[in-house]
């Protein structure tokens, strides 16, 4: 991903775009986020679970299918656009598209337009739905900005007043830890993420929900806290990924949710490279 701030005009769909739909698929450690845009709007998102093990057409079987739920055939994409954090599913998903969707993904990555300076001492080593996330932020809210991923990990990004990458933390995600938790400790159950009644636990189960759940909690407020210190005290603070609307109302620090963040980012990097 280059860090030159002059990227195209992201506000204006391709001609490409203009006579059909962009597909837009985002692969996680855990889960693969896919969207399909009818140019700024976006028609239809759908999550898979991650598995390395499944072939292209597997993967074809499974994307079709749920495309055809809103009513979207193959022929009906003109584009595509993908990131990933799991390497070798990228030429899986290059085959999908170009076999079942005729099309070639741009795949977000080094030498890729963002419209974006990072100041990582290694901008290459910035994961890229990080990027993703901060693009997208930055389309709707100025800076300085606070992205709060919480999903397979907890990830943290700063924006600065002057719209760079910072850069930011990384935590293990709650489903992570609690994983741990569960298969380390011989005498504690996996248990359900609920929001519990206090933080003192009177039996095994509450006491497990209210260390994960306030615990959580109070790190997103503390994290928060010091990244203010650092970028402003009044930097917009954005939550996404699965878990940000768990702890939205109990951590009481996001300014604004956005569930999509991800796949908006797609859409304005793939319109930035066009």
């Amino acid at each position: 991903m280059t860090t030159d701030a002059a990227a195209g005009d992201s506000g204006n769909p391709t001609e490409e775009q203009a006579d059909g739909l962009l597909l837009a698929i985002d692969i996680g450690n855990t889960s693969i986020a896919i969207g399909v845009f009818d140019q700024q709007e976006i028609v239809g998102t759908f999550r898979i679970a991650t598995d390395q093990e499944n072939f292209p057409d597997e993967y074809a079987m499974l994307l079709l299918g749920l495309l055809r739920t809103v009513d979207i055939e193959p022929d009906g994409i003109a584009a595509a656009v993908m990131s990933s954090t799991v390497p070798p599913l990228v030429n899986t998903f290059q085959q999908v598209c170009r076999k079942h969707f005729h099309v070639e993904p741009l795949v977000v990555g080094p030498g890729v337009r963002t419209g974006i300076r990072v100041l990582y001492d290694n901008p290459r080593e910035v994961g890229p739905d990080r990027i993703l996330h901060a693009v997208a932020a930055l389309d709707s809210y100025d800076p300085p900005l606070i992205i709060v991923d919480l999903g397979t990990a907890c990830v943290f990004d700063a924006v600065s007043r002057d719209g760079d990458y910072l850069g930011g933390a990384i935590a293990p995600g709650i489903g992570l830890a609690s994983q741990a938790l569960f298969s380390r400790a011989a005498m504690l159950h996996r248990v359900s993420l609920e929001h519990p009644a206090g933080p003192i636990g009177r039996n095994t189960v509450h006491s497990m929900q209210s260390g994960i759940f306030f615990g959580y909690v109070e790190m997103v407020r503390g994290m928060v806290r010091r990244f203010k210190a650092e970028v402003g005290e009044e930097a917009l603070v954005i939550g996404t990924g699965g878990y940000s609307a768990v702890f939205a109302e109990e951590a009481a620090c996001f300014d604004a949710l956005e569930p999509d963040l991800n796949l908006t980012g797609l859409r304005l990097v793939y319109e930035a490279n066009q």
